[in-house]
């Protein structure tokens, strides 16, 4: 019985953490507590020694001094502020005058709203909450099919997971310890990719059952001429600043994410002053949110690292690494397995447990396979997008319902999403196939001509050094 817990601790520490999930405990607590439940059981089998516990301490200390994570409560209140800072609105109201004399026009208007929301605010709660409540009563009021009009919102809303500057995007570079800015750079691809695949899903949906998605009658289409392209410069020209304050800045090389994250604060500020929506209430929900989310991220970061910390000293890395780098199919292989296990695991943990529990799991088999850790990051924030999108843990469909009139059913919400969770899948396929919407826009290796020579004259004194008797 002791062998067989000496040579299994590391699969029987996999398992235990699954089953408390399973059982419905706090992800922080699981986490930690099956750590050093293990650990404690490691030092008494004799797998490791009492002092390689005391790393646990240096483990927390480095969560302290780590100021990326500075960014996760910037980019929070950034968006919680944004929410209502009344960009959406403008922005909505413009597009879909735009767009609103084609069939689907409002669709294609939430969709492109979607992704600019999706950069300048970094979370799904803003982006899901303020196209719901502006969009979803005036979809419904000129007809859209409801399954297709929740759908199209909550699918939108969580174009934010891809597109800089995402949360999702900075704990999984963290996570896998490459550059933010690069990271950001890898997705940019991907997420104009996905914007295209949910435009020509509403094209197809126009041609095939036009009655889903009616035109704007003429009476309904009230802008036109310059009156309607004011208003569409009304909602773009702030979001472009923003845009460029938060992402511009970091791809020039001007501020960390953490310092554009700062800066998106104050411009959100500066917003929604200028709207007339800044207000003592306002900013201290944004902050209240902000505390919130910002605790459960380090919490669960906390878990991890002492999970981690215990499963690698049981022999978990190599027994994950040995078991994914003899995956059939090499590379291929082992992107395919991961993003099915990814996709499965997504029914039941949320993207920070994803990104803090599993991914430093892959990441040696990913290492001793050579795999782009920016692509598969890219790769995995595309594929955990559909946690937010399928039960039980489908947050967006979760916001979408709690700000939804209550003569739409729930069943309904969850339909609605199958369509777009298929079209996130194809874009983790399209990835997976073409690397290059990834990495075209990397930062390309640095060629050395090896007959590039450079000739530096000697203008050093002659010196005359006997060495002969210290060489002897």
């Amino acid at each position: 019985m002791i062998a067989m817990l000496s040579h299994n601790m590391a699969p029987l520490m996999f398992a235990g953490l699954i089953l408390f999930m399973i059982c419905g405990y706090h992800a922080a607590f699981s986490l930690a507590a099956v750590g050093l439940a293990f650990g404690v059981l490691g030092i008494e089998l004799g797998l490791i020694q009492p002092d390689f516990l005391g790393n646990i301490v240096f483990q927390l200390e480095a969560i302290v001094r780590n100021d990326l994570l500075l960014a996760i409560p910037f980019f929070t209140l950034m968006g919680t502020i944004l929410e209502r800072s009344g960009l959406a609105e403008d922005l909505l109201e413009g597009f879909g005058q735009l767009f609103g004399s084609v069939r689907g026009g409002l669709s294609y208007a939430v969709i492109l709203v979607g992704a600019v929301l999706g950069a300048i605010t970094g979370t799904v709660a803003a982006s899901v909450i303020a196209m719901g409540l502006i969009s979803l009563p005036i979809m419904l009021k000129y007809g859209y099919n409801v399954r297709h009009a929740t759908g199209v919102i909550a699918a939108s809303g969580t174009i934010t997971q891809l597109i800089p500057p995402s949360l999702v995007l900075v704990v999984l570079a963290d996570q896998m310890g490459v550059d933010v800015g690069q990271m950001y750079l890898g997705a940019m691809g991907p997420s104009f990719v996905q914007v295209l695949l949910f435009i020509a899903w509403v094209f197809i949906v126009s041609i095939l059952y036009p009655k889903s998605v009616p035109a704007l009658p003429p009476e309904a289409r009230t802008l036109r001429g310059w009156p309607l392209a004011k208003r569409c410069i009304r909602g773009m020209v702030p979001s472009l600043i923003l845009i460029f304050i938060v992402l511009g800045t970091i791809f020039m090389g001007f501020a960390t994410a953490t310092e554009a994250g700062a800066m998106g604060v104050i411009g959100a500020f500066v917003l929604a002053k200028l709207n007339g929506k800044l207000t003592f209430a306002l900013t201290y929900q944004g902050m209240q949110t902000t505390m919130r989310i910002t605790t459960m991220v380090i919490l669960i970061l906390i878990g991890s690292r002492v999970f981690s910390l215990v499963f690698q000293g049981v022999g978990g890395k190599e027994w994950i690494e040995g078991l994914l780098t003899n995956l059939p199919g090499g590379q291929f292989g082992f992107l395919v397995f991961v993003n099915l296990f990814v996709f499965v695991i997504a029914f039941f943990l949320d993207f920070f447990e994803i990104a803090f529990i599993i991914v430093p799991l892959l990441m040696p088999a990913a290492h001793a396979l050579g795999i782009n850790p920016v692509w598969l990051g890219v790769l995995l924030g595309a594929n955990i997008q559909t946690s937010f999108m399928h039960p039980p843990f489908g947050f967006a469909l979760f916001y979408l319902r709690g700000i939804a009139p209550p003569n739409i059913k729930s069943s309904d919400i969850y339909w609605g999403a199958i369509p777009w969770v298929v079209l996130q899948l194809i874009l983790v396929g399209l990835l997976i196939v073409f690397p290059q919407i990834v990495t075209f826009a990397l930062d390309k290796e640095l060629v050395i001509d090896p007959n590039f020579k450079v000739i530096v004259p000697d203008q050093s004194p002659s010196l005359d050094l006997n060495l002969a008797p210290i060489i002897k």
